[in-house]
């Protein structure tokens, strides 16, 4: 019986230590290596240190700042999730109304419809973009917060948009926390 398991357990120890502990430090080692900063969080830093990772996205509610697109779990990566309320559920007609009416009443001279990725979490509600077009119906606000010209904001705009992954893949889109990390650069105009 002993001759029957001693190869078993053998086997056991060894993939267990294989795939347990040399796989994954030889990953991490060879991500480290080759990509340091991804492998690292992607995080974005400032003078006064870390301010975020550009994968995962943040609050912002300043008049001056780009605000995210919202999250139903507060942007809380622990419990990364949607709300899976339907489109026919009243909470979200109710969350989404209330939502237009904050970007309206901090903008009430925008023209344009309010846009969808401004006022509808993600699957995740961790989306660190917004589109160009969420973005550029931020512009006028931003820009007088600021005491910006509102063509500088939008020139920032479009050098922040990032095209399509590979050039097929997904939407263009805009990191919210590089673009307002982007701003801290723009001086006002006199």
């Amino acid at each position: 019986m002993l001759n029957a398991i001693r190869p078993a357990l053998v086997l056991l120890a060894l993939f267990t230590a294989l795939t347990g502990a040399v796989y994954p430090l030889l990953v991490t080692g060879i991500a480290n290596l080759l990509f340091h900063d991804k492998a690292h969080g992607s995080l974005v830093v400032a003078a006064a240190g870390p301010v975020g990772s550009e994968l995962v996205g943040q609050s912002f509610t300043r008049p001056g700042d780009f605000w995210s697109r919202p999250s139903a779990v507060h942007y809380d990566a622990k419990s990364s999730g949607a709300s899976n309320m339907g489109p026919l559920h009243e909470g979200l007609h109710e969350a989404v109304a209330a939502r237009i009416a904050a970007l309206q009443a901090a903008d009430p001279e925008a023209e344009s419809p309010v846009p969808a990725d401004l006022v509808l979490a993600s699957g995740s509600g961790l989306d660190p973009h917004i589109s160009p077009e969420a973005a550029r119906y931020q512009a006028r606000r931003v820009a007088q917060a600021r005491g910006l010209p509102r063509a500088e904001v939008l020139m920032l705009i479009e050098a922040h948009t990032e095209g399509r992954t590979l050039g097929i893949l997904g939407e263009p889109r805009v990191n919210v926390l590089r673009l307002n990390r982007a701003l801290e650069g723009l001086r006002p105009s006199p």
